[in-house]
Protein backbone atom coordinates (compact mmCIF):
# COMPACT_ATOMS: atom_id res chain seq x y z
CA UNK A 1 0.00 0.00 0.00
CA UNK A 2 1.58 3.21 -0.82
CA UNK A 3 0.74 6.73 0.75
CA UNK A 4 0.88 9.99 -0.90
CA UNK A 5 2.58 12.27 0.55
CA UNK A 6 1.17 16.12 0.70
CA UNK A 7 2.97 18.31 -1.70
CA UNK A 8 2.58 20.91 1.08
CA UNK A 9 4.59 18.83 3.78
CA UNK A 10 7.47 18.17 1.20
CA UNK A 11 7.48 22.06 1.04
CA UNK A 12 7.66 22.59 4.89
CA UNK A 13 10.52 19.58 5.15
CA UNK A 14 12.95 21.55 2.21
CA UNK A 15 12.26 24.66 4.03
CA UNK A 16 13.53 23.08 7.56
CA UNK A 17 16.26 21.38 6.06
CA UNK A 18 19.22 22.86 6.98
CA UNK A 19 21.66 24.58 4.83
CA UNK A 20 25.39 24.13 4.68
CA UNK A 21 27.30 26.61 5.96
CA UNK A 22 28.42 29.28 3.91
CA UNK A 23 32.30 29.51 3.52
CA UNK A 24 32.24 32.82 4.38
CA UNK A 25 36.07 32.82 5.71
CA UNK A 26 37.00 31.66 1.26
CA UNK A 27 34.83 34.67 0.29
CA UNK A 28 36.95 36.79 2.45
CA UNK A 29 40.07 35.88 1.13
CA UNK A 30 38.80 35.98 -2.08
CA UNK A 31 37.92 39.61 -1.94
CA UNK A 32 41.19 40.48 -0.17
CA UNK A 33 43.07 38.77 -2.90
CA UNK A 34 41.73 40.88 -5.14
CA UNK A 35 41.13 44.19 -3.34
CA UNK A 36 44.39 44.63 -1.11
CA UNK A 37 47.01 44.85 -3.84
CA UNK A 38 44.52 47.72 -5.59
CA UNK A 39 44.10 49.34 -2.04
CA UNK A 40 48.08 49.23 -1.61
CA UNK A 41 48.97 50.62 -5.13
CA UNK A 42 46.09 53.23 -4.96
CA UNK A 43 47.19 54.36 -1.62
CA UNK A 44 51.24 54.35 -2.53
CA UNK A 45 50.97 56.32 -5.81
CA UNK A 46 47.59 57.94 -5.41
CA UNK A 47 46.89 59.25 -1.84
CA UNK A 48 50.04 59.43 -0.33
CA UNK A 49 51.21 62.34 -2.92
CA UNK A 50 47.95 64.05 -2.42
CA UNK A 51 48.58 64.24 1.17
CA UNK A 52 52.35 64.92 0.75
CA UNK A 53 51.59 67.93 -1.51
CA UNK A 54 49.16 69.17 0.96
CA UNK A 55 51.64 69.15 4.00
CA UNK A 56 53.78 70.79 1.69
CA UNK A 57 51.56 73.72 1.01
CA UNK A 58 50.74 74.46 4.20
CA UNK A 59 55.02 75.02 4.89
CA UNK A 60 56.71 78.21 3.95
CA UNK A 61 60.87 78.07 4.51
CA UNK A 62 62.11 80.71 6.62
CA UNK A 63 65.96 81.79 6.82
CA UNK A 64 68.04 83.09 9.62
CA UNK A 65 69.62 86.63 7.93
CA UNK A 66 70.18 86.44 4.47
CA UNK A 67 72.15 83.89 3.92
CA UNK A 68 71.48 81.75 6.87
CA UNK A 69 70.27 78.16 6.51
CA UNK A 70 67.07 77.66 5.53
CA UNK A 71 64.50 75.69 7.47
CA UNK A 72 60.62 74.36 6.81
CA UNK A 73 58.10 75.77 8.97
CA UNK A 74 54.56 75.76 9.42
CA UNK A 75 52.74 78.45 8.12
CA UNK A 76 49.36 77.82 7.47
CA UNK A 77 47.29 79.30 4.69
CA UNK A 78 50.31 81.43 3.86
CA UNK A 79 50.80 79.43 0.55
CA UNK A 80 47.05 79.95 -0.39
CA UNK A 81 46.93 83.74 -0.23
CA UNK A 82 49.62 83.88 -2.62
CA UNK A 83 47.77 81.73 -4.89
CA UNK A 84 45.13 84.10 -4.53
CA UNK A 85 46.85 87.38 -4.96
CA UNK A 86 48.31 85.78 -8.19
CA UNK A 87 47.37 87.27 -11.26
CA UNK A 88 49.04 85.66 -13.56
CA UNK A 89 47.60 82.43 -12.73
CA UNK A 90 44.25 83.25 -12.45
CA UNK A 91 44.47 84.60 -15.69
CA UNK A 92 46.16 80.75 -16.59
CA UNK A 93 43.03 79.27 -15.50
CA UNK A 94 40.39 81.45 -17.59
CA UNK A 95 42.39 80.85 -20.55
CA UNK A 96 42.21 76.85 -20.21
CA UNK A 97 38.47 77.38 -19.59
CA UNK A 98 37.85 79.05 -22.77
CA UNK A 99 40.11 76.38 -24.89
CA UNK A 100 37.60 73.80 -23.04
CA UNK A 101 34.69 75.75 -23.90
CA UNK A 102 35.28 75.59 -27.30
CA UNK A 103 37.60 72.26 -27.38
CA UNK A 104 35.78 70.20 -25.68
CA UNK A 105 32.30 70.61 -27.44
CA UNK A 106 34.02 70.44 -31.33
CA UNK A 107 36.00 67.10 -29.89
CA UNK A 108 33.20 65.35 -28.37
CA UNK A 109 30.80 66.35 -32.04
CA UNK A 110 33.55 65.01 -33.74
CA UNK A 111 34.10 61.80 -31.90
CA UNK A 112 30.43 61.23 -31.79
CA UNK A 113 29.99 61.55 -35.39
CA UNK A 114 32.98 59.18 -36.38
CA UNK A 115 31.46 56.98 -33.75
CA UNK A 116 27.71 56.93 -35.72
CA UNK A 117 29.67 56.62 -38.99
CA UNK A 118 31.40 53.48 -37.67
CA UNK A 119 27.82 51.83 -36.54
CA UNK A 120 25.77 52.83 -39.62
CA UNK A 121 25.38 50.11 -42.10
CA UNK A 122 26.00 52.00 -44.71
CA UNK A 123 29.32 52.79 -44.39
CA UNK A 124 32.11 50.62 -45.70
CA UNK A 125 35.71 49.68 -44.40
CA UNK A 126 34.93 50.18 -41.01
CA UNK A 127 38.28 48.26 -39.47
CA UNK A 128 40.27 50.43 -41.61
CA UNK A 129 38.52 54.14 -40.55
CA UNK A 130 38.32 52.78 -36.89
CA UNK A 131 42.28 52.26 -36.67
CA UNK A 132 42.67 55.46 -38.87
CA UNK A 133 40.65 57.49 -36.27
CA UNK A 134 42.61 55.96 -33.11
CA UNK A 135 46.11 56.23 -34.70
CA UNK A 136 46.48 60.16 -33.60
CA UNK A 137 46.17 58.74 -30.22
CA UNK A 138 48.54 56.31 -29.97
CA UNK A 139 51.05 58.90 -30.66
CA UNK A 140 52.34 60.39 -27.45
CA UNK A 141 51.16 64.08 -26.90
CA UNK A 142 55.30 65.73 -26.82
CA UNK A 143 55.61 64.19 -30.42
CA UNK A 144 52.41 65.33 -31.59
CA UNK A 145 53.18 68.80 -30.28
CA UNK A 146 56.35 69.08 -32.01
CA UNK A 147 55.10 67.40 -35.36
CA UNK A 148 52.45 70.32 -35.49
CA UNK A 149 54.77 72.77 -34.45
CA UNK A 150 57.09 72.20 -36.87
CA UNK A 151 53.73 72.34 -39.58
CA UNK A 152 52.59 76.02 -37.75
CA UNK A 153 56.28 77.22 -38.28
CA UNK A 154 56.43 79.62 -41.02
CA UNK A 155 59.87 78.92 -41.63
CA UNK A 156 59.79 74.97 -41.72
CA UNK A 157 56.20 74.22 -42.63
CA UNK A 158 56.03 72.48 -46.02
CA UNK A 159 52.62 74.69 -46.11
CA UNK A 160 54.02 77.82 -46.56
CA UNK A 161 51.84 79.35 -48.50
CA UNK A 162 49.61 78.55 -45.69
CA UNK A 163 51.81 79.51 -42.65
CA UNK A 164 53.07 83.07 -44.06
CA UNK A 165 49.86 84.29 -44.51
CA UNK A 166 48.09 82.98 -41.10
CA UNK A 167 50.35 83.16 -38.24
CA UNK A 168 49.19 80.12 -36.16
CA UNK A 169 51.77 81.05 -33.31
CA UNK A 170 50.79 84.27 -32.88
CA UNK A 171 49.36 85.39 -29.59
CA UNK A 172 46.13 85.58 -30.76
CA UNK A 173 46.01 81.91 -32.35
CA UNK A 174 48.48 79.82 -30.52
CA UNK A 175 45.57 78.62 -28.54
CA UNK A 176 43.24 77.56 -30.96
CA UNK A 177 46.55 75.92 -32.58
CA UNK A 178 47.37 73.81 -29.64
CA UNK A 179 43.38 73.32 -29.22
CA UNK A 180 43.34 71.76 -32.69
CA UNK A 181 46.71 69.39 -31.72
CA UNK A 182 44.45 68.20 -28.68
CA UNK A 183 41.18 67.79 -31.04
CA UNK A 184 43.86 65.60 -33.55
CA UNK A 185 45.19 63.30 -30.79
CA UNK A 186 41.94 62.61 -28.69
CA UNK A 187 38.98 62.42 -31.22
CA UNK A 188 39.88 58.69 -31.67
CA UNK A 189 40.06 57.89 -27.76
CA UNK A 190 36.62 59.58 -27.36
CA UNK A 191 35.19 57.74 -30.43
CA UNK A 192 36.20 54.40 -29.28
CA UNK A 193 34.08 54.84 -25.72
CA UNK A 194 31.21 56.20 -27.74
CA UNK A 195 31.41 53.67 -30.73
CA UNK A 196 31.87 51.33 -27.68
CA UNK A 197 28.66 51.91 -25.78
CA UNK A 198 26.90 52.00 -29.17
CA UNK A 199 27.55 48.18 -29.78
CA UNK A 200 25.81 47.22 -26.27
CA UNK A 201 22.96 48.52 -28.05
CA UNK A 202 20.31 45.51 -28.60
CA UNK A 203 19.88 44.99 -32.29
CA UNK A 204 16.03 44.02 -31.98
CA UNK A 205 15.66 48.14 -30.98
CA UNK A 206 16.95 48.92 -34.59
CA UNK A 207 14.49 46.43 -35.96
CA UNK A 208 11.57 47.28 -34.41
CA UNK A 209 12.77 51.26 -35.38
CA UNK A 210 12.82 49.97 -38.73
CA UNK A 211 9.48 48.03 -39.07
CA UNK A 212 8.22 51.52 -37.73
CA UNK A 213 9.57 52.77 -40.98
CA UNK A 214 12.32 54.94 -39.37
CA UNK A 215 15.64 55.56 -41.40
CA UNK A 216 19.14 55.75 -40.28
CA UNK A 217 19.27 59.20 -39.51
CA UNK A 218 16.02 59.09 -37.19
CA UNK A 219 17.37 55.83 -35.82
CA UNK A 220 20.77 58.27 -35.09
CA UNK A 221 18.81 60.66 -33.51
CA UNK A 222 15.87 59.36 -31.70
CA UNK A 223 17.76 55.75 -30.60
CA UNK A 224 21.73 56.12 -30.82
CA UNK A 225 22.48 59.50 -29.32
CA UNK A 226 19.96 59.65 -26.11
CA UNK A 227 21.27 55.73 -25.62
CA UNK A 228 25.23 56.74 -25.64
CA UNK A 229 24.62 59.80 -23.62
CA UNK A 230 25.98 58.10 -20.33
CA UNK A 231 29.28 57.66 -22.49
CA UNK A 232 29.56 61.43 -23.96
CA UNK A 233 28.93 62.83 -20.19
CA UNK A 234 31.83 60.00 -19.31
CA UNK A 235 34.12 61.63 -21.76
CA UNK A 236 33.35 65.32 -20.97
CA UNK A 237 34.42 64.71 -17.19
CA UNK A 238 37.76 63.30 -19.12
CA UNK A 239 37.91 66.17 -21.29
CA UNK A 240 37.57 68.40 -18.17
CA UNK A 241 39.70 67.10 -16.31
CA UNK A 242 42.34 67.07 -19.37
CA UNK A 243 41.53 71.14 -20.43
CA UNK A 244 42.76 72.06 -16.61
CA UNK A 245 45.65 69.89 -16.93
CA UNK A 246 46.99 70.97 -20.20
CA UNK A 247 51.00 70.96 -20.19
CA UNK A 248 52.89 68.80 -22.80
CA UNK A 249 51.32 71.37 -25.79
CA UNK A 250 52.07 74.45 -24.29
CA UNK A 251 55.22 73.30 -22.94
CA UNK A 252 56.86 72.28 -26.33
CA UNK A 253 55.02 75.25 -27.93
CA UNK A 254 57.12 77.46 -26.03
CA UNK A 255 60.13 76.54 -28.31
CA UNK A 256 57.80 77.81 -30.85
CA UNK A 257 56.03 81.02 -29.81
CA UNK A 258 57.39 83.58 -28.02
CA UNK A 259 53.36 83.98 -26.60
CA UNK A 260 53.24 81.36 -24.54
CA UNK A 261 54.55 81.96 -21.19
CA UNK A 262 55.83 79.98 -18.08
CA UNK A 263 52.67 80.57 -17.13
CA UNK A 264 50.67 80.04 -19.39
CA UNK A 265 48.37 77.24 -18.44
CA UNK A 266 47.63 76.30 -14.85
CA UNK A 267 50.09 73.61 -15.16
CA UNK A 268 52.95 75.61 -16.48
CA UNK A 269 52.99 77.97 -13.96
CA UNK A 270 52.96 74.61 -11.02
CA UNK A 271 55.72 73.45 -13.73
CA UNK A 272 57.82 77.24 -13.49
CA UNK A 273 57.38 77.80 -9.77
CA UNK A 274 59.06 73.90 -8.93
CA UNK A 275 62.08 75.47 -11.10
CA UNK A 276 62.82 78.58 -9.04
CA UNK A 277 62.09 76.77 -7.10
CA UNK A 278 59.87 76.61 -4.62
CA UNK A 279 58.32 73.78 -3.90
CA UNK A 280 55.59 74.64 -1.32
CA UNK A 281 54.12 77.52 -3.52
CA UNK A 282 54.14 75.00 -6.29
CA UNK A 283 52.33 72.11 -4.05
CA UNK A 284 49.27 74.92 -3.31
CA UNK A 285 48.89 75.91 -6.95
CA UNK A 286 48.40 72.01 -7.38
CA UNK A 287 46.06 71.83 -4.54
CA UNK A 288 43.95 74.51 -6.03
CA UNK A 289 43.74 73.16 -8.97
CA UNK A 290 42.57 69.58 -8.38
CA UNK A 291 40.41 71.16 -6.21
CA UNK A 292 38.58 73.27 -8.74
CA UNK A 293 38.95 70.17 -11.20
CA UNK A 294 37.00 67.81 -8.49
CA UNK A 295 34.16 70.88 -8.43
CA UNK A 296 34.07 71.30 -12.28
CA UNK A 297 33.44 67.79 -12.67
CA UNK A 298 31.44 67.13 -9.83
CA UNK A 299 29.37 70.37 -11.15
CA UNK A 300 28.57 68.49 -14.24
CA UNK A 301 27.73 65.50 -13.00
CA UNK A 302 25.10 67.01 -10.80
CA UNK A 303 23.85 69.14 -14.22
CA UNK A 304 23.69 66.11 -16.55
CA UNK A 305 21.66 64.46 -13.50
CA UNK A 306 18.95 67.00 -13.04
CA UNK A 307 19.01 67.29 -16.91
CA UNK A 308 18.40 63.76 -17.13
CA UNK A 309 15.54 63.30 -13.97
Amino acid sequence: MTTTVPQGAIAAAARTRKRPPRRRSQHKRAIAIFVVPFAILFSLFYLLPIGYAVVQSLMVVEREGTFGPATEVFGGLTQYRAVMDDAAFWASVRRVLAFGAVQVPIMLGLALLFALLLDSPLVKGKRFFRLAFFVPYAVPGVVAAIMWGFLYSPNLSPFTAATQSINFLSADLVLWAMANVVTWVYVGYNMLIIYSSLLAIPAEVYEAARLDGAGQLRIALSIKIPLVLPAIVLTTVFSIIGTLQLLAEPQVFRTFSSAVTSTYTPNLTVYSTTAVPNFHLAAAFSVVLALATFVLSFAFLKFTQRKAS
